[in-house]
């Protein structure tokens, strides 16, 4: 077990997943141990470590698959089982799955008896390089993303990447995108390498280096600003625009993988870059082909872009009443808290359609 990262979580690069784990766990009691995990997780991933003797199997935790399922019901469901099946502030979660078990598993350790601690296993692409480190936990409520939640750092989080291989190719391309996310914001040496990485039919042993120095650039931004007052916002760029695709696509029932909403984000928000800060237009085409040939389009209408606005509306990175986006002036040149008018969201949505 190689240590990946030592910040508030430490991150390990698990070499023996059962051996690793037990090595996490075994100061806990027996009996006080957790496991949370979603259908998927349970039939793909859960083989991997079954028979550990550190887990009651009377104390596994199973909810339902998608990003649709990460609401209060959910929520509800696993502080109820902690609190019929005898957890108390000495216990441990473990959240073996992707991005939203680990999120809703999160936020549910760190309001249960105010607090016990948790690791987090990330079984997908998109939770090894996102939602399963940096500290934000949290649930969707009302049809906007991660509305309810709290920063809460993992106790560990153990990453092995032979759970890639269980992925299909959609969940892989949607953990890519954040590392696309990463490499722009970080420096043009990184998107050369990510742009050169072919991540469909990956090679799997080549993407996990590059799995850990995107861990490392997040974690960068995230010990350098852990409750997100200033760089890690950062860490936001695509997320504006893309938040509000994901939580439109919900609506209307063409759901997407977080990475990909993530992915259109990037392109409508590199208009935004552009316009506000100067970035390269030639860059931008180059940037925008590449995500396109990976990501595809999620066609939209001059008539949803007043939908795609009040959603973003309602991000939490607005202040006084002002949507709120963190822009590049060119790759690995971060501006924060750059403030856009309608009229300017509307030209980044039209760029987005037409482009």
């Amino acid at each position: 077990m190689q240590v990946i990262e030592d910040s508030e979580s430490k991150v390990y690069a698990s070499s023996d997943l059962k051996t690793d784990l037990s090595a996490l766990i075994n100061k806990y009691r027996r009996g006080k141990i957790f496991l949370l995990m979603d259908s998927g997780s349970y039939q793909h991933c859960y083989p991997r470590i079954k028979g550990l003797p550190e887990i009651d199997e009377s104390n596994i935790i199973i909810i339902e698959q998608g990003d649709e399922h990460k609401n209060m019901d959910a929520l509800a469901k696993v502080w109820l089982f902690l609190n019929t099946h005898g957890a108390d502030r000495k216990s441990l979660l473990i959240n073996l799955a992707g991005g939203m078990p680990c999120d809703l598993g999160g936020f549910a350790a760190a309001t249960f008896k105010r607090g016990i601690d948790f690791i987090n296993v990330p079984t997908t692409l998109l939770s090894q390089v996102d939602a399963s480190v940096g500290g934000k936990t949290g649930i969707n409520f009302n049809g906007y993303k991660n509305e309810i939640g709290a920063f809460k750092h993992a106790t560990a989080v153990l990453v092995c990447n032979d759970f890639i291989a269980t992925q299909d190719q959609d969940n892989i391309s949607s953990g890519f995108a954040e590392m696309i996310k990463h490499a722009l914001i970080y420096s043009e040496d990184t998107w050369q390498t990510i742009k050169s990485f072919k991540i469909i039919q990956p090679d799997l042993e080549k993407l996990k280096s590059l799995v850990v120095n995107s861990i490392h650039i997040k974690e960068g931004f995230v010990k350098a600003d852990p409750t997100e007052q200033n760089v890690r916002k950062s860490l936001n760029f695509g997320h504006t625009i893309g938040h509000a695709f994901e939580s439109f696509a919900m609506s209307t029932k063409k759901p997407v993988l977080h990475g990909f909403a993530v992915a259109y984000g990037m392109i409508a928000e590199l208009y935004l870059c552009h316009k506000k800060c100067g970035f390269p237009m030639s860059k931008i085409r180059e940037i925008n082909h590449e995500l396109v040939s990976i990501y595809g389009k999620f066609k939209i209408s001059d008539n949803d872009f007043d939908v795609l606005f009040n959603l973003m509306t309602h991000d939490k990175k607005n202040e006084k009443n002002l949507i709120n986006f963190t822009l590049l002036k060119d790759i690995g040149q971060i501006a924060i808290d750059q403030h856009c008018t309608r009229e300017e969201i509307f030209e980044a949505l039209r760029f987005y359609k037409e482009s």
